[in-house]
């Protein structure tokens, strides 16, 4: 015998609110890391996009007549995301435009959380992108841990010097040019993998963004498709085009945006054969434009566009449920 009812049929102890808030915590040791590397600054930059996306959120909801929903903690996520992409002594008002964008334009104008097409995190870091170019690929040293002696978060006067990112140096110079920067190729693989380097203020620690995804591979809310699949093929296809693979993986957001974004429920695949074409996807897009486009990274551009393209990968891909092709 058996008994119809309506959907779901599937049922999960844990609700958007957990889920979404597990991820915040997951991004804490990023969020620390970016203040012992860049200062007291990069905190402030995060509070003013977390503090702009909440708001936003709210108002949208209220002006569209939604019920409010920022206690979820998606907006909370999208605000530091925002921060993360920013460079550390960016202008305030930029962070604050791209979480604007972020949410009022890209999530709430689309029908807000689950409806939305593309990541909003990656479409206000692009938007702002095209609108204030010299201010976000202006790049800063980290600074001397000597600064936490005196450490306070209303400590705005570090001194800071200007550089080039990493993959930016490979880009005009080459990998040797680099490597005698960082002494040795051991030097630099470890620089970059604590995030002693110049870069976002969230996407330079591989350390502490892999902390924070080992926590959320233990608590099942990501699974290995979409980053295994991505970053494989970034390993894989810079190491056939004779660039160093390694380098490539710790160099730029690849992390970030491989535990963080990519994996996004709403703008990704919901197969897991969609979700590792997705990968592939992104993984190919964002070696060639590391290697062929004018821009050092193309992290955020991969993931947008292969975003555009997740409703068409789920469509093609038959997965069978319960012995049913669908």
């Amino acid at each position: 015998m058996y008994r119809i009812s309506v959907s779901p049929h599937i049922h999960s102890k844990d609700n958007i609110a957990t889920i979404m808030w597990t991820v915040v915590i997951a991004l804490i040791p990023a969020l620390l890391a970016s203040i012992y590397f860049f200062g007291p600054r990069a905190f402030w930059l995060e509070m003013a996009s977390v503090i702009t996306a909440v708001v936003t959120e709210a108002i949208s909801q209220k002006l569209l007549g939604r019920k409010i929903t920022i206690y979820d903690g998606s907006a909370v996520i999208t605000g530091l995301l925002v921060a993360f992409n920013m460079p550390p002594n960016v202008p305030f008002y930029v962070p604050i435009v791209a979480t604007f964008f972020a949410i009022g334009i890209v999530k709430q104008l689309f029908g807000g959380l689950g409806y939305n097409i593309f990541n909003p995190a990656l479409a206000g870091r692009v938007f702002v992108m095209f609108a204030w170019l010299p201010a976000m690929t202006t790049w800063n040293q980290p600074l001397d841990p000597k600064w936490l002696a005196n450490f306070s978060l209303f400590k705005f006067n570090i001194d800071t010097v200007t550089t080039a990112t990493p993959l930016a140096i490979v880009k005009a110079k080459g990998t040797s040019e680099l490597i005698s920067q960082f002494g040795t190729k051991i030097n630099l693989y470890k620089d970059l993998f604590i995030g002693k380097c110049g870069g976002c203020i969230g996407e330079t620690s591989a350390l502490a963004i892999l902390i924070g995804a080992l926590f959320l591979f233990a608590r099942r809310i990501i699974s290995w498709h979409i980053p295994l699949s991505y970053i494989g093929t970034v390993f894989i296809l810079t190491f056939i085009s004779g660039q160093d693979p390694i380098f490539h993986l710790l160099a730029g957001g690849l992390f970030l945006g491989a535990f963080f974004m990519a994996t996004d429920y709403v703008t990704t695949p919901v197969t897991k054969k969609g979700m590792i074409i997705f990968g592939i996807g992104c993984g190919l897009i964002t070696v060639l434009l590391r290697l062929k486009g004018g821009p050092p990274e193309g992290v955020s551009f991969s993931i947008l566009f292969m975003n555009a393209l997740s409703p068409l990968i789920d469509r093609l891909v038959k997965q069978k449920v319960f012995g049913v092709k669908k």
